[in-house]
């Protein structure tokens, strides 16, 4: 068996695994399967070391993974007004299944993902570096590093099932305070809860693009549901809260800042956090803030107890 029709295998299997989460009301497990798909589909579409995909393929694979975050997205949005339902994603199921020998045209009116590249930490600073040092040349080209779908819908996952005598955490990002918020392009939030290790407890959620700027702040106004219930996170953990945005020169979306919130600090109402600067650092061993103006990361907590 060839590497291709293994990869394809995999897809299929990871497609209906994901629908079959679906079907059953098993959301959160399905949202899961579809990002790790959309996200493996997206990587295919832009590594240049393709497994002799044709440009076509790539097209219809691409608008795959778009299919994939839509459902999401509505998964996440019941009220959302462009639903894109069950019914429409299993019509996907043949030509993911046989996308070597699909020649027809793709039933959904979709273009794929814009190709933007989301680095790991790190890799950003290298990169700045290189292209500071050979602009001219072009060194430290994007293609060259690994690429994640961007969270231009967002990657929010439903608040968890209430236990007896457990806490659930609501966080609401109101807004974050920057000098230059205004010129901040497509801006994001990564939400991730680490242990003292700096290793996910939970799901790292992305927060769709926030599109309201008012003199130096942007407003999300959007809600984070803890993955995990209060009593159960490890004891030194935290959340963090890191600050994206997309650079158009360089094609890459970049963490501008970050924030952290420890679990002494979990109580209800508003709390006001500072901003450090990149790049994250996980296990909080060394910390710059940002800036010695009085700008920061607004939130507000609801904890639900049963």
């Amino acid at each position: 068996m060839s590497d291709v029709t293994k990869i394809i295998q995999k897809w299929h299997a990871s497609f209906k695994k994901g629908t079959d989460f679906d079907s059953w009301g098993q959301l959160v497990e399905a949202i899961d399967e579809y990002h790790i798909l959309a996200r493996q589909l997206q990587k295919e579409v832009q590594s240049t070391n393709s497994h002799d995909f044709s440009e076509d393929q790539k097209k219809t694979i691409g608008k795959l993974s778009t299919c994939l975050e839509m459902r999401c997205a509505s998964l996440q949005n019941a009220q959302s007004e462009e639903e894109f339902k069950l019914e429409d994603l299993k019509k996907l199921e043949p030509i993911i299944k046989n996308i070597l020998t699909h020649n027809k045209d793709f039933p959904f009116d979709v273009q794929p993902v814009p190709l933007r590249k989301i680095l790991a930490p790190g890799e950003e600073e290298n990169l700045e570096l290189e292209e500071e040092e050979d602009t001219a040349a072009g060194a430290g080209s994007p293609e060259s590093f690994p690429s994640r779908v961007p969270a231009m819908q967002g990657t929010l996952l439903p608040r968890l099932p209430s236990e007896p005598g457990m806490t659930l955490l609501t966080l609401k990002i109101e807004k974050i305070g920057l000098k230059d918020a205004g010129q901040c392009i497509d801006p994001y939030m990564t939400v991730s809860v680490k242990d003292l290790n700096g290793v996910d407890v939970n799901p790292v959620q992305d927060t769709p693009v926030a599109t309201r700027k008012e003199d130096t702040y942007i407003h999300f106004n959007i809600d984070v549901e803890i993955q995990k219930h209060v009593e159960k996170l490890p004891k030194g953990a935290a959340i963090f809260f890191e600050f994206k945005h997309y650079k158009p020169k360089k094609r890459f979306t970049s963490t501008k800042c970050f924030a952290f919130m420890e679990m002494d600090e979990i109580k209800p109402g508003p709390i006001v956090i500072e901003l450090y600067k990149k790049p994250t650092d996980f296990k909080r061993k060394k910390l710059h803030l940002l800036t010695k103006k009085p700008l920061y990361l607004h939130l507000h907590q609801t904890l639900h107890k049963d």
